[in-house]
């Protein structure tokens, strides 16, 4: 059965959809010895042969589905050229190729980050029009009252747009943290999940953030894994991811 080129890639574990286009675009991929470079083109891969740099394309009998507790100072790339530390330098080292983070986390926030191989789902839970919950524990500056907390949940104006309705309170100190003199804890949860979006809704109020965790993606918890831990989702758990986005 034949399906567009740049989801087949992407199934295949050459990153997201969109990932998968610029490969296609590049001329690296051929179906049955052709060249082909336009996103509209469509191949049966039970049938075509497809290869990427001349390559046979393969097709996972089976995807990879893992949860990290990322550490603070830890980047989110397969490699960093100022040498600092890498969430890839966590995983385990017998797992398959293409095996990449869903989304990011920025160096200084800690929490629940992602993996997989699998295209296709880590496409759609990064995308905004799925509303996937994001559930992070931001430690403020002072006391936001109810008047910040209401601002943020009904809509921050950032300059070039304004956020979507997010859940906000304060809430007790996640697992492994400690309440500080001065500081306040803010559970907020959101399902855009711009760049930096809670650290800059948070300083527009005038609460600037001092540590943040990420807590929550969709239905997989945190909960009380240690820092660095990496784990394989369950069964169970990858099926609530791929009944969130209609997969």
């Amino acid at each position: 059965m034949k399906e567009r080129l740049q989801k087949i890639l992407a199934r295949a574990g050459h990153g997201s959809r969109r990932s998968a286009e610029t490969v296609i675009t590049a001329g690296r991929v051929s179906i049955n010895g052709n060249v082909v470079s336009e996103l509209g083109s469509q191949a049966d891969p039970d049938v075509d042969v497809i290869t990427v740099d001349g390559k046979p394309l393969v097709l996972p009998s089976g995807h990879v589905y893992l949860a990290m507790n990322k550490p603070y100072g830890v980047v989110t790339t397969a490699s960093d050229p100022q040498n600092r530390r890498t969430v890839m330098e966590l995983l385990p080292n017998d797992l398959p190729p293409h095996v990449f983070a869903i989304g990011r986390l920025d160096r200084d926030t800690e929490g629940l980050l992602l993996f997989t191989d699998d295209g296709e789902l880590a496409h759609r839970l990064a995308h905004p029009r799925y509303r996937i919950d994001k559930e992070y524990f931001a430690q403020v500056e002072g006391v936001p009252d109810e008047e910040a907390l209401g601002r943020m949940r009904t809509g921050i104006d950032l300059g070039d747009r304004v956020t979507a309705n997010a859940d906000v309170r304060i809430a007790p100190a996640p697992y492994g943290h400690e309440v500080r003199e001065g500081r306040t804890w803010v559970r907020v949860v959101i399902h855009e999940g711009r760049k930096r979006q809670v650290r800059l809704m948070c300083a527009a109020v005038g609460h600037p953030i001092r540590a943040l965790v990420r807590t929550r993606i969709g239905d997989i918890a945190l909960a009380k894994a240690a820092k660095g831990h990496v784990r394989r989702l369950s069964d169970r758990e990858v099926a609530s991811l791929r009944e969130l986005v209609g997969l």
